[in-house]
């Protein structure tokens, strides 16, 4: 009877360590998000984008909604959304340098390269390959510059290009404010 109680009291307590170890591993915090000025700066631009008039100010039209995901490792922004030609982007960080993949209404996913300019007010985006296009032929988005002109106005001006050359009719500039 004392052996079966002390083997009982024994088991309790190697059970009661084990119960604990386990709830210790399912509380541990995630691991921050590795910093990339480029991913930083698009931080800040979190939230819902209305395009401008003519006389710069905000419309009803809106045009792009930033939000931060995957623990605050990359932005997801949906470009017209609600409308026909809604489209996505995500930027991450790939190491020092800012990763943009654009998924495009015309079916193809250019990838891109974002270099944050000296004065942290643009960012200049390059085309660096993609999926479902040959750049040589296909129409495709190929570059842009964002331009953050303050905390509440941006510019984007896009580049579009079409059997290897910028095309002009495609990725048209915009002036957008942050609705408020």
């Amino acid at each position: 009877m004392t052996r079966t109680f002390l083997l009982s009291g024994l088991m309790l307590v190697v059970l009661s360590g084990v119960a604990d170890g386990e709830d210790k591993h399912q509380h541990h915090a995630l691991p921050p998000a590795p910093t990339n000025a480029g991913l930083e700066k698009m931080k800040t631009l979190v939230g819902t984008w209305v395009m401008a008039d003519k006389e710069g100010k905000p419309t009803e039209e809106v045009v792009s909604v930033i939000k931060l995901t995957a623990g605050g490792s990359a932005l997801h922004e949906t470009l017209f959304p609600g409308q026909p030609h809604e489209m996505m982007s995500v930027y991450t960080a790939d190491g020092a340098d800012l990763a943009m993949t654009h998924y495009c209404v015309i079916g193809n996913q250019p990838r891109m390269k974002g270099t944050l300019s000296p004065s942290a007010d643009q960012i200049k985006f390059e085309f660096a390959g993609g999926s479902n296009l040959d750049p040589k032929k296909d129409k495709h988005m190929h570059g842009a510059t964002l331009t953050i002109v303050d905390a509440d106005h941006i510019n984007i001006e896009g580049e579009g290009w079409e059997n290897g050359a910028p095309a002009k009719e495609m990725c048209a500039g915009m002036k957008l404010v942050r609705k408020k």
